[in-house]
């Protein structure tokens, strides 16, 4: 398995990331991705690529929560790192029209110079949507190109979205939101093939039944194979194989055994 999706490399780590580490390796996650947030947090992300070097591939990108009115000054910052280095893919990028909307230009303005690095360095995108599929697919639909590619990580979207998202070749990252008792994600997924899918875990956010409530980490990633190997009627080994070399293509990960 490979969590696509983890924010080891924030304080919420920080008295236990080596157990954390192994505790993941031990159920067989064999890889993590880490999304940049923003500039607060470039220090940490690096330190920890490289203490677990080569288990960790590290994403460059701002999160739209952290976009403001000094997104442009950010941004040249966070595109310098592209130039000093290569990066697995461009994220964590997008849209968030939950927590406040009043910086939704600046948001979509952001989000359109990122997709714009994602095509020139020809690398996939991670996407944060949230209350904003139409918002994000309307960015998206003005840079559709064969290079255009990545994954809606944590998606709340409808089936139509979903539809939608497949049709552009972007994946569906999915994660504990899936376990919970009133998700609607369990039916949206019995409308898209595994082909689509990817496992995250969004950690320390969004921990999965049972552990709801806790901090999550990319152990759990093993509880989120086996529930949706629940929701397409087969062995969770189908799950494991089959969204390990969806993130293998998707993100150009070679792994050693």
């Amino acid at each position: 398995m490979i969590d696509t999706h983890t924010h080891i490399y924030t304080e919420e780590f920080d008295n236990d990331r080596d157990d954390v580490i192994l505790r993941a390796k031990s159920v067989g996650v064999k890889h993590l991705v880490l999304p940049n947030i923003d500039l607060s947090t470039l220090e940490r992300i690096y330190a920890t690529e490289k203490k677990y070097a080569p288990y960790c591939s590290v994403a460059m990108g701002l999160h739209p929560t952290s976009v403001t009115e000094n997104y442009l000054s950010d941004l040249d910052v966070l595109k310098q790192e592209f130039i000093k280095r290569k990066f697995c893919a461009v994220g964590e990028v997008g849209i968030d029209l939950y927590w406040d909307t009043t910086t939704k230009l600046w948001q979509q303005k952001a989000f359109a110079l990122q997709v714009e690095w994602a095509l020139e360095y020809n690398l996939p995108l991670i996407i944060h949507s949230r209350n904003a599929c139409d918002e994000t697919l309307e960015v998206l639909h003005n840079y559709k190109s064969e290079k255009l590619r990545g994954v809606f990580h944590c998606f709340d979207g409808n089936l139509q979205h979903a539809q939608q998202v497949v049709e552009l070749g972007f994946l569906i990252g999915v994660n504990g939101v899936v376990s919970f008792k009133n998700s609607q994600l369990p039916n949206l997924l019995n409308n898209i093939p595994l082909d689509f899918i990817l496992l995250e875990t969004d950690a320390p956010y969004l921990a999965p039944h049972p552990y709801r409530g806790k901090r999550n980490e990319p152990s759990f990633l093993l509880t989120i194979a086996e529930k949706i190997a629940s929701i397409y009627g087969c062995d969770s080994k189908i799950v494991k194989e089959k969204t390990t070399e969806n993130a293998q293509n998707l993100f150009r990960l070679f792994l050693s055994d």
